[in-house]
């Protein structure tokens, strides 16, 4: 009875797994507004129902898409500062991450689309809230290991600095979206600046 129970889990896993994959493909090629459920499902070769098995609705799909797209993208920062050097050498791998990853079009677009849902769904905004905090406190978490590592004392508090770089960040996303050719060097020299003071 238990492994019965264990492979229907472990069944139900690989299905979701396969949707949110599948969604993420539709998603960033054509936009979250022109990807239907209908699609996702047909695409993924699965039943609408095992659609909703799984999500309750369209926007809830698409959150797992962006949760995998954050989790992975923010493993890679997380990875550029635990390098095992100087604040140079993190913040040099961490701009690599940058100039690949900082204002990738489709990625972009999906945030910027999905993130006008917030406006007529308290359930999305509500979501979006409770993401963007948690990146937050990530960044919080490295910058405070940074400036305990290297003996930094920053002007302001991780969570300030958290909040500002999170904002260029995403205003930086959003310009080097349309105009690649902007450098992600304003990044890392922000991190410096707010944590070193030069």
């Amino acid at each position: 009875m238990v492994s019965q129970t264990l492979t229907r889990a472990e069944r139900q896993a690989r299905t979701r797994e396969a949707l949110i994959a599948t969604a993420k493909h539709l998603f960033l090629d054509v936009g979250y507004a022109a990807t239907s459920l209908d699609r996702v499902a047909e695409a993924a070769g699965f039943s609408k129902g095992a659609v909703y098995s799984n999500f309750r609705h369209k926007d809830e799909l698409c959150l797992a898409v962006l949760d995998d797209i954050h989790a992975r993208q923010l493993a890679q920062v997380v990875a550029a500062f635990e390098v095992d050097g100087s604040l140079d050498e993190r913040l040099a791998v961490f701009e690599a991450w940058a100039e690949d990853n900082m204002g990738e079009p489709r990625w972009t677009a999906l945030e910027v689309e999905f993130a006008t849902r917030a406006r007529h769904s308290e359930f999305v905004a509500t979501a979006l809230r409770e993401r963007n905090q948690a990146i937050r406190d990530a960044i919080a978490s490295l910058i405070a290991d940074s400036a305990e590592r290297f003996g930094l004392r920053p002007a302001m508090s991780a969570d300030d600095v958290a909040t500002a770089l999170l904002s260029l960040g995403i205003g930086l996303g959003v310009a080097r979206s349309n105009n690649p050719s902007l450098p992600v060097h304003v990044m890392s020299r922000t991190i410096r600046l707010l944590l070193t003071g030069r």
